[in-house]
């Protein structure tokens, strides 16, 4: 089987490569070339800009992939633009999506009052209102524009009878070139030897979905090459749900940290840092389907997971921490007075 994956050099696409390629499946690559990947010496590349990608139409008709992976389509155009292109050419398109479709996010965000019930599954609401990125002055990363939709991503990719659709749905994915650095200001405190990390206790409780990039991508291949897949949705997580504070008292064990959380009633943090979200709105998902149909599990265990992780963040600090990568925590000096308090 011919595979093209489009946007195959950043997080999670190298490894969903790699394992394509050890599934013994011929893998090509399209993408900008502006980012230098570890990809298998077999892999073919076309260099192009996906805003162009129906230019290149007669060069998809001599490649003839059979599937089509699109691990960037952010908006409705993106999708457009790929199921136009490739109608008459692949057989079916296999596209990346986030558990953000869902009306639990905007109920977590306090844009919905009514709280969704958990785990959320394939079936459960989508959110109402479109654009969930559109108008914030900060955003997780660049590429969520004001036009960054899924929902009307997954609309078009499932919505063409003659050119099946697969829809992924991911978590918050961490791992090694994670550009959120989701686990490295918790590391930092570790190495700087704090002796505890404050959480408001509200936050501790929540639970939300969480998959490693080496799972989350050998996933994504299992649904790439399993015809079952077609016309069908998927979750992709972690198989263990847990809270906030056991997921960081975890990292820290791993890390080799002695010091522990501390969970704290909101009172206790100042209000300019107060967090405005509802965490009665878990955001954690059931992953059955994909477990079931796909045969999917995780192929690097937690620990395992944690402990490449820790090690990448260490060797690759960042220069700037993105602010969504770890809500709720505090700066040194107001962490101190707060346990000075407890005492």
């Amino acid at each position: 089987m011919k595979i093209l994956v489009i946007g195959g050099t950043n997080f999670i696409g190298p490894p969903v490569v790699r394992q394509l390629c050890a599934m013994g499946y011929e893998v090509t690559v399209f993408s900008r070339g502006k980012t230098q990947a570890n990809l298998p010496a077999g892999v073919n590349y076309i260099r192009g800009d996906r805003t162009h990608l129906a230019e290149m139409k007669s060069e998809f008709e001599r490649l003839a992939a059979q599937v089509v992976l699109d691990m960037i389509p952010y908006t409705e155009q993106d999708a457009l633009t790929v199921m136009n292109t490739f109608r008459g050419i692949a057989q079916r398109v296999v596209a990346i999506s986030s558990i953000d479709v869902y009306r639990a996010y905007d109920v977590l965000l306090g844009k919905e009052s009514s709280v969704v019930p958990v785990p959320l599954t394939e079936d459960s609401p989508l959110r109402q209102q479109l654009y969930p990125y559109r108008g914030l002055p900060e955003k997780p990363l660049d590429r969520m524009a004001d036009d960054y939709e899924k929902i009307l991503v997954e609309r078009v990719i499932m919505s063409n009878p003659n050119l099946p659709g697969t829809i992924l749905r991911l978590p918050m994915v961490y791992g090694t070139k994670d550009p959120l650095h989701r686990l490295f200001p918790y590391i930092k405190r570790m190495d700087d030897h704090r002796p505890m990390i404050v959480l408001e206790e509200s936050i501790a409780k929540w639970c939300g979905a969480y998959g490693y990039v080496e799972n989350v991508a050998y996933a994504i291949a299992l649904a790439v090459t399993n015809e079952r897949a077609k016309g069908q949705i998927y979750h992709v997580a972690d198989v263990e749900v847990v809270s906030e504070a056991e997921r960081i008292s975890k990292v820290g064990q791993v890390a080799g940290w002695q010091g522990k959380v501390v969970t704290v009633p909101k009172a206790y943090i100042p209000a300019e840092q107060q967090l405005a979200l509802n965490t009665e709105q878990h955001l954690f998902v059931d992953t059955t389907r994909i477990r079931k149909e796909l045969g999917f599990s995780e192929v690097v265990p937690l620990n395992e997971a944690l402990r490449r992780t820790i090690e990448w963040h260490r060797t690759n600090p960042p220069q700037e921490v993105p602010q969504w990568s770890a809500p709720g925590l505090l700066d040194y000096a107001t962490e101190d007075t707060i346990l000075n308090k407890l005492v």
